[in-house]
């Protein structure tokens, strides 16, 4: 018998506060920087990105993600035995707590899951993906919740128009199952 893993739910979360690039361009401007929605636009195909309030750390947007994963798996948070959370942003830069465990304490999960992050800047999602299905694949697993989460927004250099409408704040998360 082959395990496989398979998607049972996805979900995401965007911080309410949306800049589009007029907003950024103006508030660049304050700065000194000059830029523009077309010059956005016709570089990167972005017109808006959303960045998270003071408040909110990359868990509390990986938590709302993983609720709507979940809530669309059909299954609670305790029935999960894994969460990996890819983030180049965690709560806390020392990586202690780490941002998945958080996420589960937040989530209320109380049965043992394993939770840990990885690191890996754009391609972080994909290596926690993969790590997951591995897990699953071998039996270490049974069900877990993979979310990639990112506030950008705090460690953006607002002088360097060449990144700075790059990036924004979200999460996304994904419920795997093993199957056969």
């Amino acid at each position: 018998m082959r395990i496989y893993s398979r998607i049972l739910g996805t979900g995401s979360y965007l911080p309410a506060n949306r800049l589009t690039n007029a907003d950024l361009a103006a508030q660049l401007a304050q700065q000194g920087v000059e830029t523009s929605d077309d010059w956005i636009v016709e570089r990167t195909g972005i017109r808006a990105r959303h960045f998270a309030a003071d408040h909110q750390g990359s868990s509390d947007l990986a938590t709302e993600a993983a609720r709507k994963a979940l809530s669309a798996a059909g299954i609670s948070a305790d029935d999960l035995d894994l969460i990996i959370v890819a983030t180049s942003t965690p709560d806390h830069f020392g990586g202690f707590p780490s941002t998945a465990c958080i996420v589960q304490q937040k989530l209320s999960i109380t049965n043992g899951a394993a939770a840990f992050d990885v690191q890996a800047v754009c391609s972080g999602f994909v290596y926690a993906l993969t790590v997951a299905d591995s897990m699953i694949r071998t039996g270490t697993a049974r069900r877990a919740l993979v979310i990639g989460a990112e506030v950008f927004s705090r460690l953006l250099d607002f002088n360097d128009r060449g990144t700075c409408v790059l990036f924004g704040d979200g999460a996304g998360a994904v419920v795997l199952e093993a199957v056969e």
